[in-house]
């Protein structure tokens, strides 16, 4: 089989979590990196002459495939520009700052009659698949509760992910991204959501602590708890309590029971390369039309509404219907 040559656009920390990755990939030829930086370009091409070392789209050569690993202000402009030369485009979260921005990209990628999938890495965590089939299988019975907490210590002070401008908000659409599409998958499609921003601990233009409430179709109710300012000492990120039993996905490992019986152990817990390496797997088969994305264009279209709608919950100080 031809390895499909591959450029990965933006060379920041997460770029180096996906060059390991790309080793569980032989079928998969890094040709190119990109970033106006020439330190962190040299830093991911590791000395290997075979990789182009580009300072902007006009220098990268012809490749099959593109990560766009850049700050959110940017991806619609580089992920349609890959799309348009024939690239098919794996693009971290969020997918786009906006609704808007994210649908004119699916519509580029119709046009252009090429790929554009979502990166969102819990997804593709083997414990996170695991919960699904026991939820398949009813472990939990009904989904009652739903909790999950994203929070820890973070100095965000420079960092992009906190400018406003660069990231379209703080710690909601920068985590909640993630948190929104792991409800999705374990409960189906949310109906409605309500947030709140909690006191602002660093001094920050944008939130550091949120709370998200919501319901989902199924009638499932939801929190998340998101923050870089606080630290929730939990071992599990996923709680479902449902009327037959309870779902935990964890972090060093995750566990099931049901009313009244013991507690079993599955899973291996989290690990970054280990998800990263399984998103980027599907992505590729999916180029190659052996597989279905695991996060479809329905998925990342919904992420980026219901984070919009999230906004707008915290600006009206209310809840919001997540469809119109």
């Amino acid at each position: 089989m031809t390895a499909l040559r591959l450029a990965v656009i933006g060379c920041g920390a997460i770029a180096d979590a996906y060059q390991q990755a790309l080793t569980h990939l032989p079928d998969v030829h890094l040709t190119a990196v990109c970033d106006p930086n020439p330190a962190a370009r040299e830093r991911l091409a590791a000395g290997d002459p075979t990789i182009a070392r580009c300072a902007d789209l006009t220098e990268l050569p012809d490749v099959e495939l593109a990560l766009v690993l850049t700050p959110p202000d940017t991806h619609e402009a580089l992920s349609i520009t890959m799309l348009q030369r024939g690239a098919h485009v794996l693009c971290e979260k969020p997918l786009a700052p906006t609704v808007a921005a994210a649908e004119r990209m699916h519509a580029t990628a119709h046009a252009a009659r090429r790929r554009l999938m979502m990166g969102s890495k819990f997804r593709y965590t083997p414990d996170v698949t695991a919960a699904r089939g026991l939820l398949d299988q009813g472990v939990c019975g009904d989904v009652v509760i739903y909790e999950n907490v994203f929070c820890s210590h973070v100095d965000m002070a420079r960092r992009w992910n906190a400018q406003a401008a660069v990231s379209g908000g703080g710690v909601l659409i920068d985590n909640g991204c993630h948190s929104v599409d792991l409800a999705r998958y374990l409960l189906g499609p949310l109906a409605r959501v309500q947030v709140q921003f909690g006191r602002r601990v660093q001094a920050l233009e944008v939130e550091d602590t949120a709370r998200m409430l919501f319901q989902s179709d199924s009638g499932a109710l939801g929190s998340i708890d998101l923050s870089w300012s606080v630290h929730k000492q939990t071992d599990a990120y996923v709680q479902l309590h449902g009327t037959a039993g309870t779902i935990e996905i964890g972090w060093r490992g995750s566990r099931y029971k049901a009313v009244g019986g013991a507690w079993h152990a599955f899973g291996q817990g989290y690990d970054k390369v280990t998800a990263f390496a399984a998103q980027l797997q599907n992505f590729v088969a999916t180029v190659r039309g052996e597989e279905s994305p695991v996060i479809d264009e329905a998925d990342a279209l919904a992420s980026v509404v219901v984070i919009d709608r999230a906004y707008r919950s915290a600006r009206e100080e209310r809840w919001v219907t997540i469809t119109p």
